[in-house]
């Protein structure tokens, strides 16, 4: 296997702790020696361990002289835990390969040079987009102060969320509804207005895979909320916040999520779009028509001109179940 390969496999591992490390980043890290693999690792619900350190661990002496294939730079920096680069620097590797330098002041490119001042040889930029790709969040809250944010639509074929009277259950099929909770797993929080809250009482977890770590619930609103479940086994913390999108979504930044899930409602969402926050769309469209007097997907965008729309490029669609699922990134 070449590089590319095993960075691939390390991507793969990586993804694992989506939703599940934040603040930091969801890191793989998988060690060769002699073609074969001798220790794989990512990082661990809460952020650590990190994905080196299970790595390492798991090869054991037999890391003397590999190679470590890592997703993002080697952290340098004394936090909860020593730097990972230190830990490869005595475990004896020969060689790392990592995909990105890490933006976060603390590191950035420090991490690099301490390998290469032990006399460990550095290859960088290995599926450097893949990985980019897959930390967005991270690079978001480091580079904006601002987690990243999905927002998503449920939708019949004419762009409505409800009938004229709020009938909303169910204008997609159980697939599509199944594979949302999928998306919040991967998710650090889930997030709504207020009058969705009040008016549905969401339970914004995750539900039919097991345990899992629960995603913070995220009420935008000044007001009074109904009674939510409590935070426990089935649900995650309860925040309500408030104020213009961008502040809220700093603030959320500032508590370290780096990737939120937008489910509601119309205002919100509209809000969110007017402000220029909404990194990916996410879309359920089902083959059903409300009509014009069926609610709409989101409320008013103030638009008078199409040049000023926001926009946004698809990169994959598929049918699930009866329904058809589209994700769309900002242009």
């Amino acid at each position: 296997m070449n590089d590319a390969q095993h960075m691939d496999h390390a991507l793969g591992l990586a993804r694992r702790g989506l939703g599940n490390v934040w603040p930091n980043p969801a890191v793989g890290c998988v060690i060769v020696q002699d073609g074969r693999i001798v220790g794989r690792g990512w990082t661990q619900p809460g952020g650590r361990p990190h994905a080196e350190v299970r790595a390492l661990a798991q090869a054991g002496d037999a890391a003397r002289g590999a190679t470590a294939y890592v997703t993002l730079e080697p952290c340098s920096h004394f936090g909860k835990t020593p730097p990972c680069a230190n830990a490869l620097i005595a475990a004896g590797v020969a060689r790392v390969v990592s995909a990105m330098t890490d933006p976060d002041p603390r590191v950035s490119g420090r991490g690099h040079a301490m390998l290469r001042e032990a006399g460990i040889e550095v290859t960088t930029g290995v599926r450097e987009a893949q990985a980019r790709a897959m930390q967005q969040g991270f690079l978001t809250r480091v580079m904006q102060g601002r987690p990243m944010l999905t927002l998503k639509l449920a939708t019949s074929f004419d762009g409505r969320i409800a009938t004229a009277n709020g009938e909303s259950q169910w204008i997609t099929g159980p697939a599509a509804r199944r594979h949302v909770h999928a998306l919040r797993m991967i998710h650090d929080a889930v997030m709504v207005g207020g009058g969705t809250a009040r008016a549905d009482r969401p339970g914004l977890n995750v539900r039919g895979f097991g345990s899992v770590r629960q995603p913070v619930r995220v009420v935008v609103s000044s007001d009074v909320l109904p009674d939510l479940p409590p935070e426990g086994a089935d649900h995650g913390p309860l925040w309500q916040v408030g104020g213009d999108p961008d502040a809220l979504m700093t603030e959320l930044g500032s508590r370290g999520l780096t990737r939120v899930f937008c489910e509601g409602g119309g205002v919100l969402a509209a809000s969110l779009l007017r402000a220029g926050l909404v990194d990916q769309l996410v879309g359920y469209t089902a083959g059903v028509v409300l009509g014009g007097d069926g609610r709409p997907a989101t409320g008013e965008l103030g638009l008078t001109r199409l040049a000023d729309a926001p926009r946004f490029r698809l990169v994959e669609t598929r049918r699930i179940g009866p329904d058809l699922f589209h994700r769309w990134l900002r242009d």
